[in-house]
């Protein structure tokens, strides 16, 4: 494997950078780098920045508006977006249901929904998990029975991240109980606004409103929203949660949110002394660090093979596994150095135009938000227990 970037790839993290410099708004950046609230809006905005560069959908083939970049050339982009405070991108449209349908769907299917991710004008949320169907997905029950020209869908998903926002969302449904589970799962594409769905907001631990319950009482969905073939949906589920799972190392973004964690440790003070020069402090944060360089490596890897015509498997269960143990780490260790700061937090602080009396700094509020949040880490996106059954099945033959 070849570590070192290339010339060219050195050209192009100057490019990168310098696009950032320019275009990135500065309120944004100072939201993401505080760990404030974005709002739709805020991301709408960037997503729009994006897209007029040509640089939001890099994964995508060049026809449909994606890039020429390899994966290196996406990691690269990734890491210095994480570094100069970009958002990270809302990924259920560009990133997951997107893949499946350049790969899977029609024509008319590419034809219709690929423009309007790309132009901003659908936001997309994910139909997988249901309250007895997480890691466990090939268990679902929400049905869809045929009905002529329609399906008529009946059942419930939960923690439907930013679902508030959507007017589309992509579900896994049950079109045949009688096969075997996997066997008798269908991808089906649904217009929000289609009678017989309600919204739930579900309160996370942080006291965000990011996640939600979503109901489906008789809702008729056009056959024609298929993706591939009915009771095969398994297929499509398999390739977006690999697509999602690598994704989830999130090194860039860990990489940030440590210089977040060496600048809080810098400002508090133990014993008259920054907090970074504790011996034992700086021992952990040295700990984590190495354990950030070698996801790092990993990642590297994966990309590298990637880049020569390879497809992430099973691997992506151990950058899961790595990345988010990492990201609750660090969010661990930021909570410890604010010590009794950490503790109370009142939600306004987490907006930007706040101005009420700060506990400690604007840097107070939002460790101890995020620290709580990403406890959902290990348990999104497919637990981290059931990502090591696959490790030791797959990679280790166990």
């Amino acid at each position: 494997m070849e570590i070192h970037f290339s010339p060219e790839q050195l050209a192009f993290r100057d490019e990168v950078r310098e696009f950032l410099k320019q275009e990135l708004p500065a309120d944004i950046a100072q939201k993401v780098k505080l760990a404030k609230h974005l709002s739709k809006e805020d991301h709408e905005r960037w997503q729009k920045i994006l897209s007029k560069r040509g640089w939001y959908a890099p994964g995508w083939p060049v026809e449909h508006g994606g890039t020429t970049w390899g994966p290196i050339e996406k990691h690269i982009f990734d890491e210095e977006s994480a570094a100069a405070g970009a958002p990270r991108l809302v990924p259920f449209g560009v990133n997951m249901v997107a893949p499946v349908i350049i790969k899977f769907g029609s024509e008319e299917q590419k034809a219709t929904y690929l423009p309007r991710i790309l132009d901003g004008t659908d936001w997309w949320c994910q139909g997988y998990s249901e309250p007895g169907a997480g890691s466990d997905l090939a268990s679902l029950k929400t049905r869809a029975v045929r009905d002529g020209d329609h399906y008529i869908v009946n059942g419930q998903k939960t923690w439907t991240t930013l679902g508030q926002h959507a007017n589309w969302i992509f579900c896994l449904v049950r079109t045949d109980p009688e096969a075997q589970q996997q066997r008798g799962i269908s991808f089906l594409l649904i217009d929000m606004a289609t009678p017989g769905i309600t919204v739930r907001p579900i309160l996370t631990l942080d006291g965000d409103h990011e996640v939600n319950e979503v109901f489906f009482d008789d809702v008729k969905v056009p056959v024609e929203n298929l993706v591939g073939e009915e009771n095969k949906g398994w297929t499509c589920a398999k390739y977006l949660l690999t697509h999602e799972r690598t994704g989830l190392a999130g090194i860039g973004a860990s990489k940030a949110a440590m210089s977040n964690l060496k600048r809080i440790a810098s400002k508090q003070q133990k014993n008259g002394k920054p907090l970074i020069e504790d011996t034992l402090f700086r021992s952990q944060i040295a700990e984590i660090e190495m354990s950030l360089m070698a996801a790092e490596m990993s990642t590297l890897r994966i990309v590298a093979a990637a880049s020569e015509g390879g497809v992430p498997g099973s691997e992506s269960s151990i950058l899961k596994v790595q990345g988010t143990e990492i990201r609750q780490t660090i969010t661990h260790l930021m909570r410890k150095a604010l010590g009794p700061y950490a503790l109370p937090f009142l939600p306004e602080e987490l907006d930007l135009d706040y101005d009420g009396e700060l506990l400690v700094d604007d840097y107070a509020a939002s460790p101890a938000s995020q620290y709580f949040n990403m406890r959902k880490l290990s348990i999104f996106g497919g637990s981290n227990e059931i990502q090591k059954n696959i490790v030791s099945k797959m990679i280790l033959e166990l």
